[in-house]
């Protein structure tokens, strides 16, 4: 055996360690799951010049734990490792995601080594890779106070200073074999014609209201290593799952994802708020899933990326969908009566609250939310015409005994101050309709 082999063999073995570490950790439910792709959802609807999300430790290792499979290591990876020294926990995340793997392998990983220190505490931004549709960037921190507490916010500027438009989304960092040492990785989506800026600004700021303190770190982006590398797949098929028509209009292929565009026809009868169990197989029974959807009747729908492995045929499959009535969309409450005028049955106001200037509203709904979507809204406004966004939210299972139901508790931003009648638009129900389709999509290779 060579000293390459039995670096390799080494390497292979550091991997497989971390991956068992998330493999063994706890896996919340499907619906913790549906709640963080909700408010990616909800944050993109929005389209405001600064998009985001933010993941809990806990989504992400439902996300982790969506892919899996046996860690392999090929020259171009071993490269990435050695490159990124101590991220291997990272490494073996990444590792469930065949399409950027296959990037990785390819050699369009950037590597940056940039540090900010301020007082023994220290951020590193490692590397990153890009293409037109996705950022990917690794970092490290150091010395940092509560590092898995994650009291820190993200900003991602451009070469002028200004937030990048962009939603981007990470979870708290996670301790490296080197003590002290914690690794993580910032999932950006270039959406509404956005792409890489010439340069970019990482910056840590910490939430601690005493302190003012920011880590930053500056740096060109080589565009050139992805540049040109992108395929379109006309599609142009309808699918019809439950009466409601779904046009299938083209598959974008780049390096680190593919990008399915469908437009929901508006004569539908429902509003659907997204697919159950959706993936794209190819003709090996192999299947490439799904993470992130946005956009409303017009919408993306980001699978891993097999640009690098192209296949002969490709099936989209899915089991059904969550969806409403779109007469079920919009209600009427009344939060001193608790009275709910519209909407879908079975929704009920249970009890409300005022934490600071934000007033929050439980509602009980009818049925388990286990393996389908949350209730959320996209919008309230009071009596007098004024605006509330709804940020967050939270639920547990069973009405006192009722296992039946569960209990849905949302934050109207500012609120406070809220009385009489509100209306409200619902922007996700579990509603789930369990129908299985399939699609078969062309493939020009």
């Amino acid at each position: 055996m060579t000293d390459e082999h039995k670096s390799f063999d080494v390497l292979e073995e550091r991997l497989n360690a971390r991956k068992t570490e998330y493999e063994t950790m706890p896996v919340p439910d499907a619906a913790a799951y549906q709640a963080v792709q909700s408010g990616i959802r909800q944050a993109a609807r929005k389209r405001k010049s600064r998009l985001r999300w933010y993941m809990s430790s806990i989504s992400a290792a439902a996300l982790i734990l969506l892919f899996t499979g046996c860690i392999r290591v090929s020259p171009a990876f071993a490269s990435f490792v050695e490159q990124l020294p101590g991220m291997e926990g990272v490494v073996s995340m990444i590792r469930q995601d065949k399409g950027l793997m296959m990037a990785i392998d390819q050699s369009l990983l950037q590597k940056v080594g940039i540090t900010d220190e301020h007082d023994g505490a220290s951020v590193t931004v490692e590397g990153i890779i890009t293409d037109e549709s996705r950022m990917v960037i690794f970092y490290t921190m150091k010395g940092m106070k509560d590092p898995e507490k994650f009291n820190y916010d993200i900003d991602l500027l451009d070469e002028n200073g200004k937030d990048l438009p962009v939603g981007f989304g990470y979870s708290s960092p996670k301790p490296t074999s080197n003590e002290n040492v914690y690794e993580n990785m910032i999932d950006v989506i270039f959406t509404d014609g956005a792409s890489p800026p010439e340069e970019l600004s990482v910056v840590f700021k910490s939430r601690d209201i005493t302190s003012s303190k920011e880590w930053k770190m500056t740096f060109p982006v080589d565009k050139n290593l992805t540049k040109g590398m992108k395929k379109v797949i006309p599609v142009n098929q309808t699918l019809t799952v439950d009466g409601q028509r779904i046009d299938v209009k083209q598959a974008t292929l780049y390096p680190t994802r593919l990008v399915l565009d469908v437009t929901f026809d508006p004569n539908n009868t429902k509003k659907i708020f997204g697919f159950s169990d959706l993936q794209l197989v190819d003709e090996q029974g192999r299947a490439w899933r799904t993470d992130t959807t946005t956009g409303e009747d017009e919408r993306s729908i980001y699978f891993e990326s097999m640009y690098f492995s192209i296949p002969k045929k490709l099936t989209l499959q899915g089991s059904g969908f969550s969806g409403l009535d779109k007469d079920e969309l919009d209600l009427v409450l009344d939060l001193q009566s608790r009275q709910i005028t519209g909407g879908p049955p079975g929704l009920k106001m249970v009890g409300s609250k005022v934490e600071g200037k934000d007033l929050i509203i439980d509602f009980s709904v009818a049925g388990s939310m286990d393996g389908g979507f949350v209730l959320a809204f996209g919008k309230v406004t009071d009596s007098a015409g004024k605006s509330y966004e709804v940020p967050s939210f939270s639920w547990s299972s069973g009405e006192g005994t009722d296992d039946s139901h569960s209990i849905v508790s949302s934050t109207v931003e500012n609120g406070a101050q809220m009385n009489g009648k509100i209306q409200m638009q619902i922007s996700t129900y579990p509603m789930k309709v369990n129908l299985p389709f399939s699609l078969d999509i062309p493939v020009n290779r």
